[in-house]
């Protein structure tokens, strides 16, 4: 169907070309056949020279249409909103700023130059629509809020405030799979938000070569279906991309800018890189540690002793929650179940671990 409309199309294009150009060109060339100077005859030689032509390139224009078409089906919604916004913007500036040109006698600048110059800022219209989706998006929501400020009473203004900021997820805290259990718990309000370019590299994490990378991404993948179909949150996923960002951490901060979200994650790093740029971040290490028992120096605790420490003559031991206690001087120990007094405890971000020795060492000092 496609390939008759551009077949009907270059007909018509040869039938127009030959009626206005053909009688003109047989002029300039000094040709002496009156029967071609027939606008009708140009008009009719015109539409059969650009139907045979067809048949040579029709495969091509086809195929070019339909790359189109399928670009535009797979961009997302609000780029292609933004985008021909955009466009449409830079299409108005070029009809307002060629007005002035079509006074101009010379044939250049009066008709040629307006083709270039509505080409040239309808297409970065729809580029600046599309790449600065995000801040303008940003930017409408800002703008509702504000009215809805101005519309309502203070309570009912402080009550917008209260709405749960969308928690936007990282890979790494969606292999950890611990995020599934804090979610039905009913901890962690407001809308869950999973980037499209989060999705890519978990995909590719789980078509990975390496075993052990492979089961870490079909493990995300199932944590993330358990999440959408068994619990009560809401989960959307962000179809937009930074096309001029590389790195997923560095997408990941400049959404929650951009959406006035909190990074949900368990890296340390960009724990760190969040805390930098001032963007707020949840770290489901944090979380883990301040719920576990606390242990305090001087307290007594009965542990067994699994293997030796890095140092000399240290032993390591672990509580229920998989906290390590390193146990001094507690390398004769390996395999026994002894009692020990906490001597400290170390706290960060990245996890806790606690020193203590032997009682018997104690009793006998």
């Amino acid at each position: 169907m496609l390939k008759k409309v551009v077949r009907i199309f270059f007909i018509v294009l040869g039938g127009t070309i030959g009626f206005l150009y053909i009688p003109m060109i047989i002029d300039l060339l000094n040709i002496d056949m009156n029967l071609l100077k027939n606008p009708y005859l140009g008009m009719a030689l015109g539409a059969i020279i650009l139907f045979l032509l067809s048949y040579v390139i029709v495969d091509h224009v086809v195929n070019f249409f339909k790359w189109i078409e399928d670009t535009l089906i797979k961009l997302p919604a609000m780029d292609l909103l933004f985008g021909s916004l955009g466009m449409i913007v830079g299409l108005v500036i070029s009809y307002l700023g060629t007005m002035p040109l079509q006074d101009i006698n010379i044939q250049v600048v009066s008709q040629v130059l307006p083709i270039f110059i509505t080409i040239i800022l309808g297409y970065l219209g729809f580029r600046v629509g599309f790449r600065r989706r995000e801040e303008f998006s940003s930017l409408l929501r800002t703008g509702k809020k504000d009215k809805l400020k101005e519309t309502t009473d203070e309570g009912d203004a402080e009550q917008k405030d209260e709405v749960p900021k969308p928690k936007i997820l990282d890979t790494s805290v969606i292999i950890d799979g611990r995020i599934a259990d804090i979610c039905s718990t009913g901890f962690l309000e407001g809308t869950l938000v999973i980037p499209q370019f989060v999705l890519g590299e978990l995909q590719h994490i789980a078509d990975s070569s390496d075993a052990l990378k492979r089961n870490r991404g079909r493990r995300g993948l199932d944590v993330l279906n358990r999440i959408q179909k068994e619990l009560p949150i809401k989960v959307e996923i962000y179809e937009g991309d930074f096309e001029e960002i590389a790195e997923v951490d560095s997408k990941l901060i400049k959404l929650a800018k951009v959406t006035d979200g909190i990074v949900v994650t368990n890296d340390f790093n960009l724990n760190k890189v969040c805390d930098l740029q001032r963007v707020p971040v949840l770290n489901i290490n944090d979380l883990a540690n301040a719920v576990k028992p606390v242990v305090l120096p001087g307290e007594e605790l009965v542990v067994q002793v699994i293997k030796d420490g890095k140092e000399q003559r240290q032993g390591i031991a672990y509580l229920d929650d998989g906290t390590m206690i390193v146990v001094e001087e507690g390398r004769d120990y390996i395999g026994k179940t002894i009692e020990v007094i906490i001597t400290s405890v170390l706290q960060t971000s990245a996890g806790r671990m606690i020193f203590a020795k032997p009682k018997t060492l104690e009793k006998a000092l």
